[in-house]
């Protein structure tokens, strides 16, 4: 081979490296520190950011009795954090599908060293409410089990664990 040929290929391969390296950077700072957050269009007009109307204050029931039977959406109100960082919080529950994980985006933030970015996904099917772990590192438990990526059903009462985080559905 010529010296050019050469030449070219130890140059090519130098920027295939770089191309690599800054790949690599890139999925890091993005798992670190998520996507950035755009502004809503009422935010963007207006330049004032328009709050969101707080929630009253409920009193804490006591924990509701375990049915054994699929979570409707008529059965489930909240998901209450029983324990870890956010410990005693309750999130009212809409029809809209909720993802749990440590980015930004997320419905349900939690800041944890054992909790992925898109950790999993809380859904509303036909039959009930379900969870579905979304191929996160250190996996999502229902009731002491590791979850594979498909949704699994979930009753009123059943632990589900996220890195530290454990909370369950009530009424």
């Amino acid at each position: 081979m010529s010296e050019l040929v050469l030449l070219l290929l130890r140059i090519g391969f130098l920027v295939l490296l770089w191309f690599f390296v800054f790949g690599v950077v890139y999925s890091l700072r993005a798992d670190l520190f998520g996507v950035k957050v755009r502004k809503l269009p009422a935010e963007a007009a207006s330049g004032i950011p328009v709050a969101a109307p707080a929630p009253a204050p409920a009193a804490r029931p006591a924990p509701a009795p375990r049915t054994g039977g699929p979570a409707t959406a008529s059965s489930v109100s909240k998901l209450v954090i029983t324990s870890g960082p956010k410990a005693g919080l309750e999130l009212p529950l809409g029809t809209e599908p909720m993802t749990i994980g440590r980015s930004s985006e997320s419905g349900l933030v939690i800041r944890d060293d054992y909790t992925s970015s898109h950790h999993a996904r809380l859904l509303l099917r036909a039959d009930g409410w379900a969870i579905q772990d979304l191929d996160s590192t250190n996996g999502t438990y229902l009731t002491g089990k590791r979850l594979s990526g498909s949704p699994v059903p979930i009753s009123i009462g059943d632990t589900i664990k996220v890195g530290a985080t454990t909370f369950e559905l009530r009424a």
